[in-house]
């Protein structure tokens, strides 16, 4: 018996270890799925599940060991640093494999700085630099401490390993982007998962609680489904992410097209960079800027989320949802002193080598523009490459009858009056969005063009503020470059409802090729106005740099007016005369409007959609207390006197068995009040204690049931009168959680059938 005892001793104790290694091993590698997004499938996939794998392994390990607490916590560091050399640092590890000096450095110094890096750069981020550290390190953490617990802890305890995946869960989140991947999946195999194993740790493992909780996923997941659209807030839910903001701000730099005839007068014939791979007809773009007040066009500040100023790190690779010509362009600056660098449409990878490799850490790119900045400047002979995409421009009569966007753009300022006078004068009968874009481009390229740099230059101001466009549009000859016809039109655009920004960059006059030189003769500004189901399309309506004013130029006001084919104006609408005389004074107050059909139709699934839930989970408990109350009904006016004195004291110990405090079976009634009052000490002297109660409802239902006659129907009813009494005491003598429970419990009645079964068995 000896031998026996102590191998059965040896298998209760080794399932657990494996057991609790699998489910929390796969819980926390569960929780952190919500990181999928923020690095990439490929990356996150093998920092977690090696972060897992090794974490419980360890764990398990040190438990079938017997080891200490300090020893496994030693242990778990060890792997964590010579694992995650390859895991999460392989570019640092000698062939991807082995720990060099600074891999370990990269590790022990990544577990403390590895979460502003992820919360600071752009998803995905794929295993750049030491940013696996932090899928790796949850991954090990969380699973070591949640198997330790559950095989270390004493007793109840155990159990609390459920709740490390969910502070894990938590940390992802906050960690991770507005998406997740199979979120209502995973969260219901992640609680089944977790309140099996805890109710199988507490010995509290049955077919009913596990029938009831697949009942109840499905009543919360059916319902989720049916209303959780009706009834979700649609707002995007919080990520710790979108609230960091970089240190960069725009604003504190100087308006990026204000240095325009810098470019013009300093740099004209100076080499500014080199491109190679620059696509046919595509245009480097330095800066992008849709803020106006009324004296420079700007880049917004970070604040505004979907403009221009918003710019983040970026991680390895960058998400975009532009389509158009993907390319590989390689650049490389050899005088361009100013914070803004040179991109190409919108960029999905950047790729900093050699000596210029540092510049990665100090760049930050805005995905709404497709344009970036290095924050301490872009240093001479800089090299680096992107793969880009250039997004396709829209063929002839694909835009005739789109809509403007819906992108929102800070309000311009300061706009001065000429702006909306010549606006309406020039495009005031346009009727669609696009010829509204082409007669403004069109009249102001009947413009004339001058630098105004040299003495052969027609006089021309430079900046682009309210004074000098109310010049451009007002004064004599309408006169000037890109960055005062860019500005007018942006502003005239704003002014009939188009949403428009300002493009400061170079359209090399050499074409593509395999390398262009670009110079600050290159340098040009131009519109983009956003059309819906199109994005931004660009727009030109600086005149031709051979359209110079001479001497014999007529002094018109106003240049001349491009001739823009219009549709047909549509015939008028008929007029409907109204139903009131509006000229009468009213007497009686307008009805409210009734709520109309299709709302009373979404307040019905709204109502549907939380209801049925609710039904569903609060039916069984209902179900219950009525059978209780029924049984108690029946017993105390069913029956003879004594079959009700009899049913008094059922009732006691029916009481009993839901509160968990259940009497031997071949008790006697003496003797189960013994037990009773046992298990039932007094707490509150408020109460009157149970063990003189019980005693003597014992000895009356003996008397009742041995002695002669029937017992008086007053005797009856002081007999439940006292059984309520011993009842409510037997409750007070319990903590207030098992009080609640012991309503809806089902012990009693499942008791009882089991006992008539046995009965009826018998009697066969």
């Amino acid at each position: 018996m000896t031998d026996t005892s102590r191998r059965r001793a040896h298998r209760e104790s080794r399932p657990p270890v494996l057991v609790a290694a699998l489910v929390l091993g796969a819980a926390v590698g569960l929780c952190l799925l919500p990181l999928v997004p923020v690095f990439g499938p490929r990356a996150a996939i093998t920092a977690i599940v090696g972060g897992v794998l090794l974490g419980a392994t360890t764990a398990a390990v040190a438990a079938r060991r017997r080891w200490s607490g300090v020893v496994t916590c030693g242990v778990v560091l060890g792997v964590y640093l010579l694992a995650g050399a390859a895991i999460a640092v392989p570019t640092m590890a000698l062939g991807r494999v082995v720990p060099t000096p600074a891999a370990v450095l990269a590790l022990l110094a990544g577990a403390i700085s590895v979460w502003k890096e992820v919360l600071t750069l752009d998803p995905q981020l794929g295993a750049a630099a030491d940013v696996l550290v932090a899928p790796y390190l949850l991954g090990l953490g969380g699973s070591a401490v949640a198997v330790s617990i559950a095989v270390r802890a004493p007793g109840a305890r155990r159990t609390w390993a459920a709740l490390v995946p969910a502070a894990v869960l938590g940390i992802s989140l906050l960690l991770g982007t507005k998406q997740t991947v199979q979120p209502l999946a995973a969260g219901v195999v992640l609680v089944a998962l977790l309140l099996t194993w805890a109710a199988w740790r507490r010995r509290a493992l049955a077919w009913r609680r596990a029938i009831a909780l697949v009942l109840m996923a499905v009543a919360v997941v059916g319902g989720g489904v049916a209303g959780g659209p009706v009834l979700a807030d649609p707002s995007p839910r919080f990520v710790l992410r979108d609230e960091m903001v970089p240190p960069f701000d725009p604003r504190d730099h100087p308006s990026p097209l204000s240095a325009f005839r810098t470019f013009v007068k300093q740099w004209r014939d100076t080499p500014l960079l080199t491109v190679r791979g620059l696509p046919e007809g595509a245009a480097v773009r330095l800066a992008t800027m849709d803020a106006f007040d009324g004296v420079v066009w700007n880049v917004a500040g970070s604040a505004q989320a979907e403009g221009s100023g918003s710019f983040r790190r970026v991680g390895e690779t960058i998400s975009t949802s532009v389509t158009g010509v993907s390319a590989h362009v390689e650049f490389q600056v050899l005088d361009l002193p100013m914070v803004w660098l040179p991109t190409v449409g919108y960029t999905e990878r950047f790729s900093f080598t050699g000596a210029d490799a540092d510049l990665a850490l100090k760049l930050r790119y805005n995905d709404a523009t497709g344009t970036a900045v290095l924050t301490d400047g872009v240093p001479a002979g800089a090299t680096w490459s992107a793969d880009v995409v250039v997004p396709e421009v829209p063929e002839e009569g694909a835009l005739d009858g789109a809509g403007v966007g819906t992108v929102r753009l800070p309000e311009p300022t300061g706009v001065p009056e000429a702006v909306p006078l010549f606006a309406g004068q020039i495009a005031g009968t346009a009727s669609s969005p696009l010829l509204i874009a082409r007669s403004l481009e069109a009249g102001l390229a009947n413009g004339w063009f001058s630098h105004g740099v040299s003495e052969a230059d027609y006089p021309s101001l430079s900046g682009h503020g309210a004074d000098r466009i109310t010049t451009l549009l007002t004064g004599k000859l309408m006169v000037g470059d890109g960055e005062q016809y860019a500005s007018a039109m942006a502003l005239m655009a704003r002014e009939m409802g188009l949403p428009s920004r300002v493009v400061l960059g170079f359209i090399p006059a050499e074409g593509a090729g395999d390398e262009i030189v670009i110079t600050g003769n290159d340098v040009q500004a131009w519109v983009e106005i956003q059309f819906a189901g199109h994005g931004w399309v660009a727009f030109n309506p600086t005149p031709d740099e051979s359209r110079t004013p001479r001497e014999d130029t007529p002094q018109d006001p106003v240049a001349e007016q491009p001739q823009v084919r219009q549709p047909p104006q549509p015939p008028p609408d008929p007029v409907v005369p109204p139903e009131d005389d509006t000229e009468q004074p009213q007497t009686r107050e307008h009805a409210e409007d009734p709520i109309p059909v299709d709302r009373w139709g979404t307040v019905i699934m709204v109502a549907a959609s939380a209801g049925v839930p609710v039904i569903l989970l609060v039916s069984p408990l209902v179900v219950i207390a009525l059978l209780k109350r029924r049984r108690r009904r029946r017993r105390r006016t069913s029956g003879d006197p004594v079959t009700r004195v009899v049913g008094g004291w059922d009732e006691l110990i029916d009481e009993a068995r839901d509160l968990r405090r259940s009497a031997p079976v071949t008790a006697t009634r003496r003797e189960t009040a013994v037990h009773l009052a046992e298990v039932f000490p007094r707490r509150s002297s408020r109460r009157p204690p149970v063990a003189g109660t019980v005693a003597g409802l014992a000895a009356s239902a003996d008397a009742a049931v041995f002695g002669p006659g029937q017992p008086p129907a007053e005797h009856v009813d002081l007999y439940w009168q006292q059984v309520e009494v011993a009842r409510a005491a037997m409750r007070a003598a319990i903590p207030r959680r098992q009080r609640l429970r012991s309503h809806w419990a089902t012990s009693s009645l499942r008791s009882r059938r089991a006992g008539r079964r046995r009965a009826a068995r018998a009697g066969r």
